[in-house]
This record gives structure tokens, C-alpha cells and sequence, in this order.
């Protein structure tokens, strides 16, 4: 049933939408848009299962954030996905829709012929909307089998999620900060400095076990914000695992959640500065000497998280042509 509704009429009315938002796209938000425009109270219902590729819990928070106006319930019955798979589809989806809506709602907006049949077993009206993707020709199967093809269709919070990261790691004067730059305007995307060396500077004083806690929240927290910015990749100088590092060989220890932290961190590539450029100077790097200490405690704690790292030599062109031909994206 195609329907054509006006914006919000004088008689209030509560509208529906359900769907799996794997992720959400610009599509989602048509429809969702269009909704908004014509209730006066919108509920999104975000339905997932355990073994989906992406996390329901995720994609609920998603949504929460792009529409704080709506009401916005995340379903987890382990529920079938397709009437054919169970012979009581419709019950057992309108139960669960009602634990969450006690009242029905007066009008079901989809983009999908199951609909009708939907709206019917809710006692409520439906609402289809471009069934037929006229004005936003995506999916989100297509989304997650080809991102960055799909790039401009992604939300931005939801971005992050698909946003390959490139950490840039090792020893002292070893030229991070230098290729992580010339990456970023290479690849026309962003780069995240390495949070501890502003927080220092800015501070004056030296570093103290009490700082490391704030180093490392720090670095979280400009690497999730440069995420959002990044054009389909991100390139992060330094990380957590760096940060234990100095600090374990600042204090001799380095507080749990930090490590523990540095563990679940991922990157698709981590390059390993080698130690074959000259020195200078700085009076944040203390440890000129120990260059090839640092390299070797670099590689053990890359291994020991098993990550994919490469070890990039040579002079600074060298070095950057040699990361070019490693990106692929």
C-alpha cells in the first residue's frame, strides 16, 4: 500500500519504526525524517541478534545520538528474521514489539513491502515510503560489503566504526609525527597527534604516575574524535601501548586499565619507526641512548598483542614512499 500522509495533523499520533540499522544510513534517515515530520511522538525500534556482524548495542547508541527527538528501544528477543522461518513470525513479533510499547502506535513507517502486513497485526496504519530507493540508492548490505565506496551514505558517528586506523609507533626522534602529517594530506584525511607531548608542554613540570592516567584517556578521546573526522582513513601517532610502555619504564608500572585497554585496541596497520635517522634533539626526549632499547621493547609488545605490524626504514622519502605502497583502501 502506497500512502500519502501530510505533515502532523491536529489529531496527535504516535508512529513506529523497526529494523536491524546494520548499520544505519542515509536511507534510515529519510525515512526516519519523513516520520518525524508527520507524528507527534516517534519510537525506533532497533532489532538485533547475538552473532550479527555489528553490535546491537552499537547500533542502538547510534541511533540514540542521531535522533535524541525520538523514542528509541533496542529489542534483543532472539526472534526469527523472516516469516517463513517460524509459523508464529507475527505473534511473536507483536509481542515483542508490545513489550516495549505497551500502546500500539497509529502508524508504522517503512521502506519495505512486509509492512502492511506489520501495521495490520499492530492495528495501526502503514506508511511506505520509497520502496523503491529513488532518493537514496543504498543498502545496508552494500555498506558493509563496501564502505568506502558507500562513504557519503554513512552518518558520521557511524564512520568510525568502518574507518581503517593506521597507529604510527616507536622509539624517540624516529619521525611519527613527520609521516603521520604527510600520510593525512596524502590521503586527504586526518591525523592524531600524540596527546602526552601538548599535556607535557602545557604543564611544564615532569610527568608523574598520576598523569599517565590522564595521558591515556587523553589519546582514547582524540583518537574517537579524529575517527569522526576521518575521510575513510585515520592515522594516529602513537597509542595506548606506547603509553605503557613509558610508563612502565618511567614507574615501573603502569596502571591495569591501561594495559588492559591497550590490549583491545585494533589498527588494520601499525608502522614500527626504525632507528636509521638522525637524532634531535628535544627537551621531551631524554633518552638518545636508548633508541635501540625502545625499538626492541616496541617489537616484543607488538607481538605479545599480535599485531600487524611493518618496520619502516630509511630517510624520511624513503619511508613515505614505502607507507604509500603498503595503504591500500
Amino acid at each position: 500500500m502506497i500512502d500519502s500522509i501530510g505533515k502532523k495533523q491536529h489529531t496527535a499520533k504516535r508512529g513506529m519504526i523497526l529494523g536491524k540499522f546494520m548499520p544505519p544510513h542515509r536511507g534510515h534517515q529519510h525515512l526516519i525524517d519523513f516520520a518525524l515530520e508527520r507524528v507527534d511522538e516517534l519510537s525506533i525500534l532497533v532489532c538485533s541478534l547475538k552473532d550479527e556482524p555489528i553490535a546491537g548495542e552499537l547500533r542502538f547508541q547510534w541511533m540514540r545520538e542521531l535522533y535524541p527527538q525520538a523514542r528509541v528501544f533496542h529489542i534483543t528477543d532472539e526472534n526469527p528474521s523472516y516469516p517463513h522461518e517460524h509459523t508464529d513470525f507475527w505473534n511473536i513479533w507483536t509481542k515483542s514489539i508490545g513489550q516495549v510499547l505497551p500502546v500500539a502506535p497509529d502508524l508504522v513507517f517503512t521502506s519495505e513491502d512486509y509492512g502492511d502486513e506489520l501495521a495490520m497485526h499492530l492495528g495501526a496504519r502503514h506508511i511506505l515510503v520509497d520502496l523503491n530507493r529513488e532518493h537514496f540508492s543504498i543498502s545496508a548490505t552494500r555498506i558493509r560489503e563496501n564502505p568506502f565506496d558507500n562513504w557519503e551514505f554513512i552518518p558520521l558517528c557511524v564512520r568510525p566504526f568502518f574507518v581503517k586506523r593506521v597507529a604510527i609507533v616507536g622509539a624517540e626522534s624516529t619521525g611519527k609525527t613527520t609521516i603521520a602529517e604527510k600520510l593525512a594530506n596524502h590521503f586527504q584525511t586526518v591525523w592524531t597527534p600524540e596527546f602526552a607531548r601538548g599535556f607535557l608542554d602545557e604543564k611544564g613540570a615532569d610527568c608523574s604516575i598520576e598523569d599517565i592516567h590522564k595521558i591515556a584517556k587523553g589519546q582514547l578521546r582524540t583518537e574517537e574524535e579524529g575517527a569522526r573526522e576521518a575521510n575513510k582513513i585515520l592515522f594516529c601517532d602513537t597509542d595506548l601501548m606506547t603509553t605503557c610502555i613509558w610508563s612502565e619504564y618511567l614507574f615501573n608500572e603502569c596502571p591495569a586499565w591501561i594495559e588492559e585497554k591497550s590490549y583491545e585496541q585494533k589498527y588494520d596497520l601499525t608502522l614500527l619507526m626504525n632507528i636509521d635517522v638522525p637524532w634531535v634533539a628535544d627537551p621531551q626526549r631524554p633518552a638518545p641512548h636508548l633508541r635501540a632499547f625502545f625499538l626492541d621493547w616496541f617489537k616484543c609488545e607488538l607481538e605479545k598483542r599480535n599485531r600487524n605490524y611493518v618496520l619502516i626504514s630509511g630517510d624520511y622519502k624513503e619511508r613515505f614512499k614505502e607507507v604509500i605502497n603498503l595503504i591500500r583502501i
